[in-house]
């Protein structure tokens, strides 16, 4: 075998063996992220660098009586509530 050939085959080698041991680590390190997360209260939302809206709870204007499912009235229409006006109800029957 040529000294190249030996080198590309080391090197090989050395690349998986390098490959496997970022892998280890990369989960010890995601995994004490994990703990301090846990330590100190911290959430994704928290990493993300985004504010949180502080937007008030829209109550619910429609319920499905089976399902307990709501809508507030805003937004696209729920399946469970296009459905039952395409099946011949009102939206009024689902009123809150």
């Amino acid at each position: 075998m040529s000294k190249y050939a030996e080198l590309q085959q080391q090197i090989a080698e050395l690349q998986k063996q390098a490959e496997e041991v970022r892998q280890q680590e990369t989960a010890q390190v995601i995994a004490d992220i994990k703990a301090k997360m846990v330590q100190f209260g911290i959430t994704i939302e928290d990493l993300s660098g985004r504010t949180k809206r502080g937007g008030s709870v829209v109550k619910a204007k429609y319920r499905d009586p089976v399902s307990g499912k709501e809508w507030s009235g805003r937004g696209i229409q729920p399946k469970w509530l296009r459905e039952a006006i395409a099946a011949g109800s009102a939206k009024e029957d689902f009123a809150v």
